[in-house]
């Protein structure tokens, strides 16, 4: 009923680097701090399963809390990708289905989730073509459940601050920016290879959204073509990837944007990656600027040894603002960043509609239009302009970077110019 306290059961699908990270330390604090409910992993296979359930910053930050796991750490090896649909059945309705899956499979997560009644948080890019969003939006709507895709920069300070002040038109027009974020190099050795190859997914797809999405989101213009060429290289397994991409979108006030994206950031190189964000606008007098220097946060570390992690190394420029996990004095570890913000953010919103409107369906679509209106949280529709970029640049990819131009109106889509 409403006005309850919702403590939601919580199912990951998905036990990849992104879980370990940032999804399950985040999910763990809350249901630490009692706002969710018990909480399910469903991972490849049982050794997936063990991988996760053996990290040594989980079992630190989170000594006495685990997961249940599908399938069972001591399972067996084989491939076990479709058993979260096991696990997704075994939930109540209305409880909130988390969708950590490589790219190409997110929509068939989603509809599973959809189709027993669950709320949905899914990393982006939610889909990858706009028929899908609309179809999501569309049941997710008709039974009263949220989906939110956790584009986790919209919660980066620096950006929620550009955001505000674009909006009340302290910096004009945007007229031109230039992006990118190149992932480093060992990432080609890792699940990508097995997954982000030429027939599912591309650089530009999987992580150059951040930053289509971040200048709708600031500037509130929409993207109305894509040009998009990507190298094409073997990984170590012989499989065939874009691992490199630049891409130029044009937005519907004259304005572009170039993002270059890459796996190729030298290991040996401090920060992780190299990423960031330049806008260019206009004002009436003079030019202004936005300027996000995503890779370097002010951080300086110099260890005695590198870490045991891939890319770890002995000088480091460690990013404070997207994910930590902090000792504050309580015997295990708080998670803090803006990646932390992003997930909190989306779990609550779930809870917040079923505890505010429980069994209410026209309640709960009421609520759901108004998170839709607001725009901070990415939904199906507020933000399927990313599944349009995302349809044009994979149509542009394929034809050599031949411009790709997204139509809007009563049925969107995107063709060659």
């Amino acid at each position: 009923m409403p006005g309850q306290t919702v403590k939601p059961q919580v199912a990951i699908v998905g036990g990849g680097m992104i879980t370990a990270i940032q999804l399950l330390p985040t999910i763990y604090y809350l249901q630490r701090m009692g706002l969710v409910g018990p909480i399910s992993v469903a991972a490849l296979n049982a050794a997936a399963i063990r991988k996760l359930m053996d990290d040594p910053t989980l079992k630190a930050g989170f000594p006495s809390q685990s997961f249940n796991a599908y399938p069972k750490p001591d399972g067996p090896s084989q491939d076990m990708s479709e058993l979260y649909r096991e696990m997704i059945a075994d939930l109540p309705p209305r409880q909130i289905v988390v969708a950590a899956v490589p790219d190409h499979l997110h929509y068939q997560v989603i509809r599973s989730a959809l189709e027993h009644d669950q709320h949905v948080l899914s990393v982006k890019p939610l889909v990858l073509k706009y028929a899908q969003a609309l179809e999501i939006e569309q049941e997710a709507f008709r039974r009263g459940l949220m989906v939110g895709a956790e584009y986790h920069k919209r919660f980066d300070y620096r950006s929620l601050m550009a955001r505000r002040e674009y909006r009340a038109g302290r910096f004009g027009q945007f007229r031109a920016g230039q992006a990118h974020l190149v992932e480093c190099w060992y990432y080609r050795h890792s699940n990508f290879q097995n997954w982000c190859t030429v027939e599912n997914s591309d650089m530009f797809t999987y992580i150059g959204c951040h930053y289509v999405d971040l200048v709708a989101f600031i500037t509130g213009l929409l993207p109305v073509s894509v040009s998009l060429y990507g190298v094409v290289e073997d990984y170590p397994n012989g499989r065939k990837g874009y691992l490199w991409t630049d891409g130029r979108v044009k937005w519907n006030n004259g304005a572009f944007l170039s993002v270059l994206t890459g796996l190729g950031y030298p290991d040996a190189a401090p920060g992780g990656n190299t990423q960031g964000l330049t806008m260019h606008c206009e004002g009436d007098k003079d030019g202004c600027l936005i300027r996000h220097s995503d890779q370097f946060r002010g951080v300086e570390h110099s260890y005695r040894a590198a870490g045991g992690e891939p890319g770890d190394t002995v000088y480091a420029q460690p990013n404070p603002d997207y994910f930590r996990m902090l000792d504050m004095g309580e015997g295990c570890l708080t998670p803090v960043g803006y990646g932390h913000r992003s997930v909190e953010y989306i779990i609550n919103a779930a809870r917040r509609i079923e505890s505010q409107a429980g069994g209410d369906l026209a309640a709960r679509q009421r609520m759901l239009r108004e998170m839709d209106q607001a725009g901070i949280m990415a939904t199906p529709a507020n933000s399927s302009y990313n599944e349009l970029v995302i349809e044009a640049g994979r149509l542009s990819i394929a034809n050599n970077g031949r411009e790709a131009v997204i139509e809007y109106g009563q049925k969107p889509s995107v063709h060659l110019a």
